[in-house]
């Protein structure tokens, strides 16, 4: 089948040549993006926040007097987790002006490189600790150009039917597990072991890298001009307005799981240090390595998954996207039960790496079920003129979740951890029940498309 891009023809493994720039600019991109992530509440909680440093930051005052207003008065550990919060709330809530400046603007492509660029910036901004809440500015920003425009990229390679698209945004969210487990042990271990600014600037490196790539690819990229044209031709079409509407419950409901995977980047680490017993023979591994053990699982169970799934469709028993995502939901929360239970046994001793081990296969068994495959039913299901500023929406579940997350952090220091897990597992639990119950208006409008 030939493809909506440049080059339908030039193919790599039976998808367009197109697909593997943009798998490997995501890589790089998530790379500095996981790299800063992976370093950033050890880096508040441990040094910037700290009285001594904090004098020197730019706006510290104001931004810290402005987030006490509206969440009350917090101690260094849950002001640290609030600002990781509104930090990946808003990186996710820039994707739908991002995606609508680069569906109406200044095109898909211009709106990456902008975002390239200004996420270039803000990792390198990052060595200078004057200039902090400017560099997650930046980050902010350019990551909104650029997320639901890449994204769209994606969906833009294929015409709509082709059954390649589902495969092509799971090697997309290949790309980006990869980037996610290696920047911890890349950048958060520079950071952590031999200065926090070697992190960050190592980061800073990565984007880079993702976008030469993404400027080497571009001749094999959808033609922009003839794409736009094509879509503004199209208009609006009989019953998407249901549709739309149905798509954005999609993205409201897994807002509930985002709220708790978020909570991996944020609290987990800060319980990773309190609670785990690190040693490995004369090793401690440091809390990093953790965050790259949730992308290696990914890595690892995702063909499993894959295969699991191709066998299914071939017997016609592989279950739609709300049900795949309706169980990914399930076991996630069931990942935070394994926490739960983790931290009641111990009896308030630090417990053994087996229990952080298995919980992120757990939570990367959820995700495989929710990530990629809510990503896909939103790229296949959203009307085409307004594809980017639909797949920008997607990223408002993980900016609501970001937020919520934040807000659960000051739990934290007043629920033991067995509460605070067992807390984040009905949140999540929620999430497949109330697919369930609505599954039938939801089911008529996206499974269809």
């Amino acid at each position: 089948m030939k493809t909506a891009g440049n080059k339908g023809s030039c193919e790599i493994l039976g998808h367009p040549k197109g697909l593997a720039f943009i798998v490997f600019t995501e890589a790089w991109e998530r790379f500095s993006f996981y790299g800063m992530q992976a370093l950033l509440v050890l880096y508040m909680v441990n040094y910037i926040l700290l009285p001594e440093n904090s004098v020197h930051v730019l706006g510290f005052d104001l931004v810290v007097s402005g987030v006490e207003s509206v969440f009350g008065a917090l101690s260094i550990t849950a002001l640290a987790t609030q600002l990781f919060g509104l930090y990946i709330g808003l990186i996710y809530l820039m994707p739908v002006f991002g995606g609508l400046i680069g569906d109406r603007f200044i095109g898909r492509t211009k709106a990456v490189l902008s975002g390239a660029i200004l996420m270039s910036l803000g990792h390198f901004m990052m060595a200078f600790e004057s200039l902090f809440f400017l560099a997650l500015a930046l980050l902010i920003i350019g990551c909104g150009l650029l997320k639901g425009n890449l994204a769209a990229q994606v969906g833009s390679l294929y015409e709509q039917g082709d059954q390649r698209r589902d495969a092509a945004f799971s090697l997309y969210s290949v790309a980006i597990n990869i980037g996610g487990f290696v920047a911890p042990l890349v950048c958060g271990t520079l950071g952590e072991l031999y200065g926090w600014h070697y992190g960050f600037n190592c980061a800073g490196v990565g984007m880079l890298f993702g976008m030469l790539i993404y400027m080497r690819g571009q001749k094999f990229l959808p033609k922009e001009n003839e794409d736009v044209s094509r879509q503004q031709q199209k208009g609006v079409q009989e019953g998407d307005g249901k549709v739309i509407i149905s798509t954005v419950c999609v993205i409201l409901i897994t807002a509930l799981y985002w709220t708790v995977q978020s909570q991996v980047w944020n609290t987990y680490p800060i319980w990773v240090r309190d609670n785990v017993d690190r040693s490995f023979f004369s090793f401690t591994i440091p809390i990093t390595w953790f965050q790259s053990l949730d992308m290696f699982a990914v890595l690892i169970l995702a063909p499993v998954i894959i295969m699991l799934w191709k066998k299914q469709n071939r017997r016609q028993s592989e279950p739609n996207g709300l049900i795949k995502i309706t169980i990914g939901c399930a076991v996630f929360a069931m990942a935070n039960i394994w926490l739960s239970l983790g931290g009641w046994v111990s009896d308030g001793e630090k417990i053994a790496l087996i229990w952080p081990v298995v919980f992120h296969f757990i939570c990367a068994l959820g995700y495989l079920y929710v990530g990629p495959v809510a990503l896909a039913l939103v790229s296949q299901s959203a009307p085409p003129y307004i594809n980017a500023t639909m797949m920008g929406s997607y990223y408002l579940a993980i900016f609501v979740g970001g937020i919520f997350s934040g807000y659960l952090g000051r739990f934290y220091e007043l629920l033991s951890p067995s509460e605070f897990w067992m807390l984040h597992g009905a949140i999540v639990g929620c999430a497949s029940f109330i697919i369930l119950v609505s599954y039938k208006p939801l089911a008529s409008n996206l499974i269809a498309k």
